[in-house]
Protein backbone atom coordinates (compact mmCIF):
# COMPACT_ATOMS: atom_id res chain seq x y z
CA UNK A 1 0.00 0.00 0.00
CA UNK A 2 1.45 3.75 -1.26
CA UNK A 3 1.74 5.54 1.66
CA UNK A 4 2.10 9.35 1.66
CA UNK A 5 5.48 9.46 2.27
CA UNK A 6 6.41 7.35 -0.91
CA UNK A 7 3.73 9.32 -3.47
CA UNK A 8 5.58 12.57 -2.57
CA UNK A 9 9.09 11.12 -3.33
CA UNK A 10 8.27 10.88 -7.08
CA UNK A 11 7.08 14.66 -6.86
CA UNK A 12 10.06 15.90 -5.28
CA UNK A 13 12.39 14.25 -7.66
CA UNK A 14 10.24 15.74 -10.52
CA UNK A 15 10.18 19.24 -9.09
CA UNK A 16 14.54 18.61 -8.40
CA UNK A 17 14.60 17.49 -12.24
CA UNK A 18 12.39 20.27 -13.42
CA UNK A 19 14.44 22.77 -11.50
CA UNK A 20 17.62 21.52 -12.57
CA UNK A 21 16.64 21.72 -16.56
CA UNK A 22 15.15 25.33 -15.78
CA UNK A 23 18.75 26.16 -14.47
CA UNK A 24 20.08 24.30 -16.93
CA UNK A 25 18.41 26.36 -19.72
CA UNK A 26 18.89 29.22 -17.75
CA UNK A 27 22.63 29.49 -18.06
CA UNK A 28 22.24 28.70 -22.20
CA UNK A 29 19.97 31.17 -22.20
CA UNK A 30 22.53 33.57 -20.03
CA UNK A 31 25.77 32.61 -22.12
CA UNK A 32 24.16 33.29 -24.97
CA UNK A 33 22.72 36.55 -23.88
CA UNK A 34 26.11 37.90 -22.79
CA UNK A 35 27.75 36.41 -26.20
CA UNK A 36 24.84 37.86 -28.57
CA UNK A 37 25.47 41.23 -26.25
CA UNK A 38 29.33 41.16 -26.34
CA UNK A 39 30.46 39.62 -29.81
CA UNK A 40 27.25 38.53 -31.48
CA UNK A 41 25.05 41.57 -32.41
CA UNK A 42 28.74 42.76 -33.88
CA UNK A 43 29.45 39.96 -35.81
CA UNK A 44 27.79 38.69 -39.33
CA UNK A 45 28.65 35.39 -40.67
CA UNK A 46 28.42 33.73 -43.90
CA UNK A 47 28.92 30.24 -45.45
CA UNK A 48 27.92 31.14 -48.77
CA UNK A 49 31.28 32.69 -50.23
CA UNK A 50 33.42 32.01 -53.33
CA UNK A 51 36.90 32.87 -54.46
CA UNK A 52 36.59 35.47 -56.91
CA UNK A 53 39.43 37.00 -59.43
CA UNK A 54 39.74 38.84 -62.80
CA UNK A 55 39.67 37.14 -65.81
CA UNK A 56 42.03 39.16 -69.12
CA UNK A 57 41.01 37.46 -72.16
CA UNK A 58 43.99 37.39 -74.87
CA UNK A 59 42.99 38.66 -78.20
CA UNK A 60 44.94 39.11 -81.54
CA UNK A 61 45.38 42.67 -82.87
CA UNK A 62 46.38 41.39 -86.18
CA UNK A 63 44.55 38.60 -88.42
CA UNK A 64 47.48 35.75 -88.82
CA UNK A 65 47.98 32.08 -89.28
CA UNK A 66 49.09 30.55 -85.10
CA UNK A 67 52.21 28.58 -85.87
CA UNK A 68 53.06 28.36 -82.34
CA UNK A 69 51.71 28.17 -78.82
CA UNK A 70 53.88 29.29 -75.53
CA UNK A 71 52.08 28.29 -73.03
CA UNK A 72 48.98 25.97 -71.95
CA UNK A 73 45.57 25.59 -69.25
CA UNK A 74 47.07 26.06 -65.76
CA UNK A 75 50.70 26.83 -66.52
CA UNK A 76 51.86 30.76 -64.99
CA UNK A 77 53.11 33.42 -67.09
CA UNK A 78 54.80 36.77 -66.49
CA UNK A 79 53.74 39.73 -68.18
CA UNK A 80 55.28 40.45 -71.64
CA UNK A 81 56.20 35.98 -71.83
CA UNK A 82 54.72 35.30 -75.72
CA UNK A 83 51.82 33.08 -75.83
CA UNK A 84 50.88 32.84 -79.04
CA UNK A 85 52.96 33.48 -82.45
CA UNK A 86 51.66 33.98 -85.66
CA UNK A 87 52.73 33.59 -88.90
CA UNK A 88 55.01 36.87 -89.46
CA UNK A 89 55.97 36.57 -92.88
CA UNK A 90 53.12 38.93 -94.86
CA UNK A 91 53.83 41.35 -92.10
CA UNK A 92 57.89 41.33 -92.45
CA UNK A 93 57.06 41.87 -96.07
CA UNK A 94 55.16 45.04 -95.47
CA UNK A 95 57.58 46.80 -93.07
CA UNK A 96 60.14 46.03 -95.49
CA UNK A 97 58.41 48.24 -97.80
CA UNK A 98 57.60 50.71 -95.59
CA UNK A 99 61.21 51.21 -94.26
CA UNK A 100 62.14 51.65 -98.29
CA UNK A 101 58.84 53.96 -98.72
CA UNK A 102 60.18 56.27 -95.50
CA UNK A 103 64.18 56.53 -96.47
CA UNK A 104 62.42 57.33 -99.98
CA UNK A 105 60.57 59.99 -98.61
CA UNK A 106 62.97 61.66 -96.62
CA UNK A 107 65.47 61.26 -99.89
CA UNK A 108 62.54 63.39 -101.80
CA UNK A 109 62.12 65.76 -99.62
CA UNK A 110 65.87 66.57 -98.95
CA UNK A 111 66.03 66.99 -102.97
CA UNK A 112 63.13 69.52 -102.32
CA UNK A 113 65.25 71.45 -99.63
CA UNK A 114 68.12 71.51 -102.23
CA UNK A 115 65.43 72.77 -105.27
CA UNK A 116 64.79 75.50 -103.06
CA UNK A 117 68.15 76.70 -102.72
CA UNK A 118 68.68 76.34 -106.00
CA UNK A 119 66.10 78.45 -106.99
CA UNK A 120 67.37 80.60 -104.75
CA UNK A 121 70.47 80.88 -106.35
CA UNK A 122 69.09 81.39 -109.82
CA UNK A 123 66.97 84.27 -108.51
CA UNK A 124 70.05 85.73 -107.10
CA UNK A 125 71.41 85.04 -110.64
CA UNK A 126 68.94 86.91 -112.74
CA UNK A 127 69.10 89.97 -110.50
CA UNK A 128 72.69 90.27 -110.95
CA UNK A 129 72.11 89.63 -114.90
CA UNK A 130 69.26 92.67 -114.87
CA UNK A 131 71.75 95.00 -113.23
CA UNK A 132 74.33 94.60 -115.35
CA UNK A 133 71.50 94.86 -118.32
CA UNK A 134 70.31 98.06 -116.70
CA UNK A 135 74.42 99.34 -116.44
CA UNK A 136 74.51 99.18 -119.88
CA UNK A 137 70.94 100.43 -120.45
CA UNK A 138 72.76 103.53 -118.57
CA UNK A 139 75.73 104.37 -120.10
CA UNK A 140 74.11 103.75 -123.74
CA UNK A 141 71.81 106.30 -123.21
CA UNK A 142 74.38 109.24 -121.75
CA UNK A 143 75.39 108.28 -125.23
CA UNK A 144 72.38 108.84 -127.05
CA UNK A 145 72.05 111.51 -129.89
CA UNK A 146 75.29 111.02 -131.09
CA UNK A 147 77.17 108.97 -133.75
CA UNK A 148 79.08 107.15 -130.71
CA UNK A 149 75.84 105.00 -130.80
CA UNK A 150 73.38 103.68 -133.17
CA UNK A 151 69.73 103.35 -132.12
CA UNK A 152 69.73 99.76 -132.75
CA UNK A 153 72.58 99.61 -130.30
CA UNK A 154 69.97 101.20 -127.70
CA UNK A 155 66.74 99.40 -128.58
CA UNK A 156 69.32 96.22 -128.00
CA UNK A 157 70.11 97.27 -124.48
CA UNK A 158 66.66 97.77 -123.64
CA UNK A 159 65.38 95.29 -124.88
CA UNK A 160 68.21 92.93 -122.91
CA UNK A 161 66.61 95.36 -119.82
CA UNK A 162 63.09 94.05 -120.81
CA UNK A 163 64.48 90.15 -120.82
CA UNK A 164 66.46 90.20 -117.82
CA UNK A 165 63.57 91.56 -115.86
CA UNK A 166 61.64 89.12 -117.27
CA UNK A 167 64.16 86.14 -116.30
CA UNK A 168 64.20 87.20 -112.91
CA UNK A 169 60.43 87.42 -112.68
CA UNK A 170 60.36 83.71 -114.18
CA UNK A 171 62.85 82.28 -111.50
CA UNK A 172 61.24 84.10 -108.37
CA UNK A 173 57.97 82.56 -109.23
CA UNK A 174 59.60 79.27 -109.73
CA UNK A 175 61.30 79.72 -106.50
CA UNK A 176 57.86 80.24 -104.32
CA UNK A 177 56.78 77.14 -106.16
CA UNK A 178 60.03 74.79 -105.11
CA UNK A 179 59.50 76.70 -101.37
CA UNK A 180 55.51 75.69 -101.04
CA UNK A 181 56.46 71.88 -100.40
CA UNK A 182 58.72 72.51 -97.78
CA UNK A 183 57.78 76.14 -96.72
CA UNK A 184 57.98 76.43 -92.36
CA UNK A 185 58.68 72.74 -91.89
CA UNK A 186 61.60 70.94 -91.52
CA UNK A 187 62.67 67.50 -92.46
CA UNK A 188 61.56 65.83 -89.36
CA UNK A 189 58.38 68.61 -89.56
CA UNK A 190 57.60 67.79 -93.32
CA UNK A 191 53.90 66.48 -93.74
CA UNK A 192 55.31 63.76 -96.71
CA UNK A 193 57.93 62.70 -94.07
CA UNK A 194 55.42 62.17 -91.16
CA UNK A 195 53.00 60.21 -93.49
CA UNK A 196 55.64 58.02 -94.27
CA UNK A 197 56.64 57.67 -91.03
CA UNK A 198 53.39 56.49 -89.35
CA UNK A 199 53.13 54.09 -92.07
CA UNK A 200 56.44 52.84 -91.14
CA UNK A 201 55.19 52.67 -87.42
CA UNK A 202 52.04 51.07 -88.28
CA UNK A 203 53.88 48.59 -90.10
CA UNK A 204 56.34 48.02 -87.43
CA UNK A 205 53.59 47.47 -84.64
CA UNK A 206 51.42 45.06 -86.88
CA UNK A 207 54.76 42.59 -87.31
CA UNK A 208 55.32 43.19 -83.94
CA UNK A 209 51.83 41.67 -82.60
CA UNK A 210 52.34 38.87 -84.49
CA UNK A 211 53.82 37.74 -81.29
CA UNK A 212 50.85 37.86 -78.59
CA UNK A 213 51.94 38.67 -75.17
CA UNK A 214 50.62 37.65 -71.59
CA UNK A 215 49.36 41.24 -70.77
CA UNK A 216 49.65 40.13 -66.50
CA UNK A 217 51.21 37.93 -64.43
CA UNK A 218 48.99 35.04 -64.05
CA UNK A 219 47.06 31.90 -64.53
CA UNK A 220 46.38 30.22 -68.29
CA UNK A 221 43.14 29.52 -68.39
CA UNK A 222 40.13 28.72 -71.55
CA UNK A 223 42.32 28.29 -73.80
CA UNK A 224 40.88 27.68 -77.14
CA UNK A 225 42.94 27.78 -79.60
CA UNK A 226 45.74 25.36 -81.58
CA UNK A 227 48.18 25.75 -84.56
CA UNK A 228 47.37 26.35 -87.89
CA UNK A 229 44.36 28.16 -86.42
CA UNK A 230 43.13 31.04 -88.62
CA UNK A 231 42.65 33.82 -86.11
CA UNK A 232 40.97 37.52 -86.49
CA UNK A 233 41.51 40.68 -84.38
CA UNK A 234 39.34 40.07 -81.64
CA UNK A 235 38.64 36.60 -80.87
CA UNK A 236 39.01 35.41 -77.54
CA UNK A 237 42.13 32.89 -77.77
CA UNK A 238 42.66 32.32 -73.93
CA UNK A 239 42.55 33.95 -70.40
CA UNK A 240 45.15 34.77 -68.16
CA UNK A 241 43.61 34.86 -64.31
CA UNK A 242 45.87 37.10 -62.43
CA UNK A 243 45.31 35.31 -58.67
CA UNK A 244 47.61 38.13 -56.71
CA UNK A 245 44.24 40.25 -57.09
CA UNK A 246 41.59 37.67 -55.99
CA UNK A 247 39.27 38.99 -53.61
CA UNK A 248 36.25 37.28 -51.74
CA UNK A 249 31.88 38.13 -52.93
CA UNK A 250 30.15 36.80 -49.69
CA UNK A 251 26.45 36.51 -50.23
CA UNK A 252 24.91 37.97 -47.02
CA UNK A 253 21.01 37.79 -46.43
CA UNK A 254 19.10 41.14 -46.73
CA UNK A 255 18.68 41.11 -42.23
CA UNK A 256 22.80 40.64 -42.34
CA UNK A 257 23.40 44.12 -44.57
CA UNK A 258 21.74 46.06 -42.14
CA UNK A 259 24.75 46.75 -39.63
CA UNK A 260 27.28 45.83 -42.47
CA UNK A 261 29.55 49.38 -43.78
CA UNK A 262 32.21 49.96 -46.28
CA UNK A 263 35.62 49.44 -44.64
CA UNK A 264 34.41 47.28 -41.76
CA UNK A 265 37.44 44.17 -41.33
CA UNK A 266 36.90 41.02 -42.23
CA UNK A 267 37.72 37.39 -41.72
CA UNK A 268 38.36 35.10 -43.89
CA UNK A 269 38.98 30.79 -44.02
CA UNK A 270 38.65 28.55 -47.06
CA UNK A 271 37.51 25.12 -47.34
CA UNK A 272 41.09 24.29 -49.42
CA UNK A 273 43.00 25.16 -45.96
CA UNK A 274 40.58 24.95 -43.37
CA UNK A 275 39.93 26.59 -39.99
CA UNK A 276 43.86 27.23 -39.21
CA UNK A 277 44.21 29.48 -42.05
CA UNK A 278 42.86 32.51 -41.83
CA UNK A 279 42.96 35.72 -44.40
CA UNK A 280 42.39 39.46 -43.39
CA UNK A 281 40.36 42.04 -45.47
CA UNK A 282 38.05 44.19 -45.20
CA UNK A 283 34.99 45.29 -46.91
CA UNK A 284 35.50 46.91 -50.09
CA UNK A 285 31.54 47.37 -51.73
CA UNK A 286 28.68 46.00 -51.96
CA UNK A 287 26.31 44.70 -54.49
CA UNK A 288 23.70 47.04 -56.07
CA UNK A 289 21.62 44.45 -56.44
CA UNK A 290 20.95 40.69 -55.23
CA UNK A 291 22.46 37.92 -56.86
CA UNK A 292 18.81 37.24 -58.65
CA UNK A 293 18.29 40.72 -59.93
CA UNK A 294 21.38 40.16 -62.23
CA UNK A 295 20.34 36.69 -63.51
CA UNK A 296 20.36 35.58 -66.93
CA UNK A 297 16.77 34.70 -65.86
CA UNK A 298 16.02 37.09 -62.96
CA UNK A 299 12.88 35.90 -60.90
CA UNK A 300 9.46 36.80 -61.72
CA UNK A 301 7.87 37.76 -58.56
CA UNK A 302 4.58 39.17 -59.44
CA UNK A 303 2.41 36.09 -59.92
CA UNK A 304 -0.55 34.31 -58.34
CA UNK A 305 1.64 31.78 -56.44
CA UNK A 306 4.37 33.58 -54.88
CA UNK A 307 6.12 32.80 -51.49
CA UNK A 308 9.19 34.93 -50.23
CA UNK A 309 12.32 34.19 -50.38
CA UNK A 310 15.35 35.73 -48.25
CA UNK A 311 17.01 37.12 -50.94
CA UNK A 312 20.99 37.39 -50.61
CA UNK A 313 22.78 40.28 -51.78
CA UNK A 314 26.75 40.37 -53.14
CA UNK A 315 29.35 42.00 -50.36
CA UNK A 316 33.50 42.04 -51.93
CA UNK A 317 35.90 41.47 -49.72
CA UNK A 318 39.41 42.79 -50.63
CA UNK A 319 42.23 40.47 -48.71
CA UNK A 320 45.76 41.05 -47.35
CA UNK A 321 48.14 40.64 -50.01
CA UNK A 322 50.54 39.34 -47.87
CA UNK A 323 47.66 36.71 -46.89
CA UNK A 324 47.60 35.23 -50.48
CA UNK A 325 51.49 35.36 -51.08
CA UNK A 326 51.56 33.36 -48.41
CA UNK A 327 48.26 31.11 -49.26
CA UNK A 328 47.53 31.42 -52.47
CA UNK A 329 43.71 30.73 -53.96
CA UNK A 330 42.07 30.02 -56.80
CA UNK A 331 38.76 31.16 -58.69
CA UNK A 332 35.57 29.65 -57.25
CA UNK A 333 37.30 28.27 -54.18
CA UNK A 334 34.39 27.89 -51.64
CA UNK A 335 35.05 30.28 -47.78
CA UNK A 336 33.53 31.24 -44.73
CA UNK A 337 33.40 35.41 -44.10
CA UNK A 338 32.93 36.78 -40.79
CA UNK A 339 32.44 40.64 -40.58
CA UNK A 340 33.38 43.15 -37.66
CA UNK A 341 30.64 45.76 -37.58
CA UNK A 342 31.70 47.68 -34.65
CA UNK A 343 32.00 50.63 -36.87
CA UNK A 344 29.03 51.76 -38.26
CA UNK A 345 29.73 55.12 -39.35
CA UNK A 346 28.24 56.15 -42.88
CA UNK A 347 25.59 54.80 -45.09
CA UNK A 348 24.95 51.01 -46.90
CA UNK A 349 25.61 52.75 -50.33
CA UNK A 350 28.66 54.44 -49.51
CA UNK A 351 32.09 53.33 -51.55
CA UNK A 352 35.18 52.83 -50.83
CA UNK A 353 37.69 54.70 -53.23
CA UNK A 354 39.85 52.27 -54.96
CA UNK A 355 43.00 52.72 -57.31
CA UNK A 356 42.54 53.57 -60.59
CA UNK A 357 42.96 51.67 -62.59
CA UNK A 358 42.57 48.76 -60.41
CA UNK A 359 44.39 46.37 -63.08
CA UNK A 360 46.33 47.30 -65.87
CA UNK A 361 49.48 46.40 -68.11
CA UNK A 362 52.44 48.25 -69.88
CA UNK A 363 53.47 45.29 -71.94
CA UNK A 364 52.41 47.20 -74.91
CA UNK A 365 53.93 50.19 -74.62
CA UNK A 366 57.57 49.15 -75.74
CA UNK A 367 56.30 48.18 -79.26
CA UNK A 368 55.22 51.81 -79.96
CA UNK A 369 58.49 52.84 -78.26
CA UNK A 370 60.44 50.72 -80.33
CA UNK A 371 58.51 51.74 -83.53
CA UNK A 372 59.14 55.25 -83.07
CA UNK A 373 62.88 54.82 -82.43
CA UNK A 374 63.21 52.77 -85.93
CA UNK A 375 61.21 55.07 -87.77
CA UNK A 376 63.76 57.84 -86.29
CA UNK A 377 67.02 55.43 -87.42
CA UNK A 378 65.87 54.94 -91.15
CA UNK A 379 65.68 58.97 -90.86
CA UNK A 380 69.10 59.58 -89.30
CA UNK A 381 70.73 57.30 -92.37
CA UNK A 382 68.86 58.47 -94.99
CA UNK A 383 70.26 62.16 -93.97
CA UNK A 384 73.41 61.35 -92.67
CA UNK A 385 75.19 62.17 -95.77
CA UNK A 386 73.83 65.93 -95.88
CA UNK A 387 71.79 68.22 -94.16
CA UNK A 388 68.12 68.88 -94.96
CA UNK A 389 67.12 70.83 -91.75
CA UNK A 390 67.73 74.21 -92.74
CA UNK A 391 64.82 76.43 -93.79
CA UNK A 392 64.94 77.43 -97.16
Amino acid sequence: MNTPATQAQPAGSRFKKLAIAAAVFAAIGGAYAIYYATYGQYHESTDDAYVGANLVYVTAQVEGTVIALGADDNQPVKAGQTLIRLDHADAAVALADADARLGETVRQIRQDFRSVDEAAAVVQQRRTDLRRAQDDLQRRLHLAGSDALSNEDLAHAKDAVAAASDALQVAQKQLASARTPVENTTLSTQPSVLRARTAYVQAYLAAERNDIPAPVDGYIARRSVQVGQRVAPGNALLAVVPLHGAWIDANFKEPQLRNIRIGQPATVTTDIYGDHVEYHGKVISIAAGSGGAFSLLPPQNATGNWIKVVQRVPVRIALDPADLSAHPLRAGLSADVEVDTHERDGRVDDALPLPVPTLSTDVFDAQLRDAEQHADAIIARATSTGTAESQP
